[in-house]
């Protein structure tokens, strides 16, 4: 794991930064250690680090005053968007300025009739289907936790949606960026496609912030459907859920949603969320469409359910519902922390082929019934992914060493598999090595990329790569 103590860093910010800084944003500087410290901590594992200083910027023009000054005055800038990274992106381990963008929060344009949308990088996913609802349309790319559409951008965000709607790397159109020479440039126009150069657009989208400052997002969107649709199946065994999600691909079915929860999680769940579904592996479904295809896609999935040793279908189309079960699917994580009174989450994730995926998932499964830690599997089974979650005790080392091990062994196999050593989360800080086991001599060229466009290493330093 990454530490302050590994990254060089000086005390404070140089007073000639820090004077530029007040002249010209005032209050919306702030050195006070509350506010440092709610920029320094990671929704998971990670230790705090606190930064010199936050920033919160309101517009493009600002974002450019903050890395001009940061590259005069040799200033480490991490940009801070709502704080949900889990491999911990968004931690200012070298200190310097957090730049919260979360007052850049303006819709800018909604171009219904071509189905895309431009936002500035601080809106949050709620915040934008609620503002497009009235005219029939949605963003589907749902991580669970509110995130900003900058930080979804920067760690290739996706999320239970994905099996049918795609990635943030589907999802993204085009990017307003501030580089490291201070220049603001658009990679791409509104067009659905274009062979106009270097794709710009994705090399920005997952580097996770060490290339540049997002500052506007372009995204397509999609009409909301007629008929939406969950259900919830519990299994025998984890090898049937799995199989019943890969055949329904295989035949077609456009599952919209398909998650699989274990035992484990299926507990957690139940006392977190006052639900009382059996205590099995668990498949939980949503299906888009007319009600015609909606029914005919339920029906489809519920023999295939059943003749993989699945139970009966519970389901339902009232909108409070779906958004119980939901609500209760995204808060999983939570609900696995609820085992253990004051414990730490580990969350971890892997993607393989799905053709692999029970297989995967039950290796994974066998390994931890050796793990003395309380520990849950779930993840977006339509599309390859899942996570494992573990709730750790904060002053047990023993307990920290063998979640290390275990994890690497999940990453092992996941490789094994020709899978990715993650499928969401991101490689942060927690997964340097495991993306150069993936990857080889391809992050040689990343880190060529990374000292092309950013020379100083000002930009989010000792992410993805310790160094330049």
């Amino acid at each position: 794991m990454k530490t302050v103590g590994e990254i060089s860093r000086r005390p404070g910010l140089p007073a000639a930064a820090r004077a530029a800084l007040d002249d010209r944003l005032g209050e919306r500087v702030s050195y006070s250690e509350a506010v440092r410290s709610q920029h320094g901590h990671s929704e998971t594992h990670f230790p705090p680090c606190l930064p010199d200083a936050v920033v919160f910027v309101e517009n493009t023009d600002e974002v450019v005053f903050v890395v001009g000054l940061c590259a005069a005055h040799d200033i480490k800038l991490t940009a801070y968007g709502a704080g949900t990274s889990i491999e911990g992106s968004a931690l200012p381990i070298a200190g310097g300025i957090s730049l919260d963008m979360s007052r850049m929060n303006r819709v800018l344009s909604v171009n219904a009739d071509d189905f895309d949308v431009t936002v500035e990088a601080g809106v949050t996913r709620i915040a934008l289907n609620n503002h497009l609802r009235d005219q029939g349309l949605f963003f589907p790319v749902d991580p669970g936790a509110d995130a900003t559409i900058g930080g979804m951008a920067s760690t290739r965000a996706s999320g239970t949606n994905a099996v049918r709607y795609g990635t943030m790397r589907e999802a993204v159109l085009g990017l307003r960026v501030v580089t490291a020479d201070g220049r603001e440039i658009r990679t791409a126009r509104r067009a659905r496609k274009s062979a106009a150069g270097y794709d710009l657009t994705r090399l920005f989208v997952g580097a996770e912030g060490t290339l540049g400052i997002i500052t506007e997002v372009t995204l397509r969107l999609h009409p909301i459907p007629e008929v939406i649709s969950s259900a919830v199946c519990s299994f025998e065994t984890l090898e049937g859920a799995a199989t019943t999600v890969i055949q329904a691909i295989q035949l077609g079915v456009p599952l919209a949603r398909a998650e699989i929860l274990d035992d484990a999680q299926m507990h957690a769940v139940n006392r977190w969320s006052k639900l009382d579904y059996p205590e099995k592996t668990t498949l939980f479904f949503e299906f888009h469409g007319s009600q015609a295809s909606v029914d005919e896609q339920v029906a489809t999935v519920g023999e295939l359910a059943s003749s993989n040793g699945g139970g009966a279908f519970s389901w339902s189309s009232l909108p409070e519902e779906r958004s119980r079960l939901w609500k209760a699917r995204h808060e999983a994580y939570y609900a696995t922390l609820g085992l253990r009174s004051g414990s730490v989450g580990w969350a971890t994730d892997v993607c393989v082929p799905i053709g692999r995926l029970a297989e995967c998932i039950s290796e994974t499964k066998r390994d931890l019934a050796t793990c003395s830690v309380p520990a849950t599997i779930c993840g977006h089974v339509g599309d390859g992914n899942f996570h494992v979650c573990f709730a750790l005790d904060p002053d047990a080392p023993d307990e920290w060493a063998e979640v290390e091990a275990f994890n690497a062994r999940l990453v092992a196999r996941a490789l094994t598999m020709d899978g990715t050593c993650t499928g969401e989360h991101g490689i942060g800080l927690g997964k340097q090595a495991a993306l150069v086991d993936e990857l080889g001599d391809g992050v040689d060229l990343m880190r060529a990329i990374k000292r092309a466009l950013d020379p100083a290493g000002i930009f989010n330093p000792g992410k993805i790569f310790a160094s330049n």
